[in-house]
């Protein structure tokens, strides 16, 4: 046998497994064997190493085969709440999945945490035996812009401002509200804003920019997020029975000289607008539906409305975030929906309630309206909009129920009430404190001394 022929047998047959027989005698092989026998007994034997391979390749595909099946579980722990039992009740994130909002079902649950936006001191309280004479009201303010309306806000004192919709603008993309919780924030820590907080008691309810979508109703997904940072904002205490909106009232004042705020909620119930088509004469994007399966305030907040109607009150201060009365445009109002407008206003007739001013924001104009109702007695509404956000000149048609200028410059309302004359006086007021428009309606034209 050759030298090059034992060297290449050598990996696959050791020397000591050789029987004797077979052993090589001649001083070549073994003079061969001698020269090479140490190297090639260092070297790896395929056998050997097939031998440590194999379990290896085994145990990664075992692993990745385990991981495979594991991974799904992993991502539903993560996501999913933990439950306490059977008796627990449903969570937040299994909620909004149980609704529908299945394109979020796999965001992290964790992530949303209301109380971020939670001021850290107080908002100012209001004495509920407060006798109210002067209120100032106002929305559509801009986290983003400069706020000065707040300096001739703080200047005219009101004992309580109300902060009707469009209070932040933080349209959201996401379950995680990012957009929303932004905008709450960096209101917050507005220097004019943060003023006002320290000057002024504040009551508010929501329009679409600060629910959450523009032109947002029902069908908006994230509701209950939104309404959770509405509450964590204003901390204002959860609806007392209208609902699982943000709606709420308040009375303030005396026997004789009370005055109820009703706060409707127009967006968590309401049903889809419809679109105008050719024949709708006026600007905007939306025309009235007559149809009465359409709702603006969803079957419980009715009830809840009429029920707060009907209780003792002087003055009563409804704020809707949209228009109620106003005709002769195309954008959000509640002629979109005109049998919810109709019911509105047959409700008011038959509770009898008296003293009914409507406060309405979202129009970037300031206007006041007025309708008469069966009693025979008068509604007045007046529209302030906006602290920050005008658009400039509007092209509503002119005509009943206006009543007043339309004034598209940043401004604020003001109701003053006189108690002793028995007059009441709505403003438009702008930058400086100057007075645009007013308006006064004595108590017997709203049905208050009849």
């Amino acid at each position: 046998m050759s030298t090059r022929r034992a060297i290449r047998g050598a990996p696959y047959i050791s020397e000591s497994s050789v029987t004797e027989p077979y052993k090589r005698n001649s001083s070549q092989d073994e003079s061969a064997q001698a020269s090479h026998g140490a190297s090639t007994r260092r070297r790896p034997r395929p056998l050997a190493i097939l031998a440590i391979l194999v379990p290896l390749a085994l145990m990664v595909v075992a692993v990745s085969l385990f991981a495979t099946v594991l991974r799904p579980a992993v991502r539903e722990q993560v996501v999913a709440p933990t439950t306490g039992g059977p008796s627990q009740a449903p969570s937040a994130a299994s909620s909004e999945r149980t609704a529908g909002n299945e394109a979020d079902k796999h965001t992290a649950s964790a992530a949303f945490d209301a109380s971020a936006v939670a001021p850290k001191t107080p908002w100012l309280p209001l004495a509920p035996q407060t006798t109210l004479t002067r209120i100032g009201v106002g929305s559509c303010i801009h986290q983003n812009h400069p706020q000065p309306l707040w300096t001739d806000i703080i200047a005219d004192k009101p004992q309580l401002f109300l902060a009707i919709g469009d209070n932040v603008y933080g349209d959201v993309k996401s379950a995680d509200m990012t957009e929303l919780i932004a905008a709450y924030r960096t209101q917050l820590g507005h220097p004019e804003f943060a003023a006002a907080r320290k000057a002024i008691p504040f009551l508010a309810t929501w329009d679409d920019h600060d629910y959450g979508a523009n032109d947002a109703g029902a069908s908006f997904a994230h509701r209950e997020r939104a309404a959770a940072l509405f509450h964590a904002f204003w901390q204002i205490p959860a609806n007392d029975g209208s609902g699982s909106g943000i709606s709420y009232a308040r009375t303030y004042g005396p026997e004789g000289r009370r005055v109820q705020i009703i706060m409707l909620d127009t967006r968590s119930f309401r049903s889809p607008l419809t679109r105008k088509t050719e024949t709708f004469p006026h600007w905007g994007k939306y025309e009235p539906d007559p149809d009465p399966s359409r709702t603006m305030l969803g079957a419980q907040q009715w009830r809840w409305l009429e029920t707060e109607l009907r209780k003792p009150a002087e003055i009563r201060l409804v704020v809707s975030s949209i228009q109620v009365l106003a005709e002769g445009h195309g954008w959000e109002r509640w002629g979109n929906l005109s049998a919810e407008r109709d019911r509105l206003i047959a409700l008011i007739e038959k509770t009898g309630a008296t003293g009914v001013i409507m406060l309405s924001g979202d129009r970037h104009m300031g206007a006041v309206y007025e309708r008469e109702i069966a009693g025979p007695r008068l509604i007045a509404e007046l529209t302030a909009s906006s602290i920050n956000r005008s658009y400039g000149p509007s092209k509503d048609a002119v005509g009943p129920p206006l009543v007043s200028d339309r004034y598209h410059a940043e401004n604020y309302g003001l109701i003053e009430i006189d108690w002793a004359a028995r007059t009441l006086r709505l403003s438009l007021k702008g930058l400086s404190g100057k007075t645009h428009y007013a308006r006064e309606v004595a108590f017997s034209r709203l049905g208050m001394d009849g």
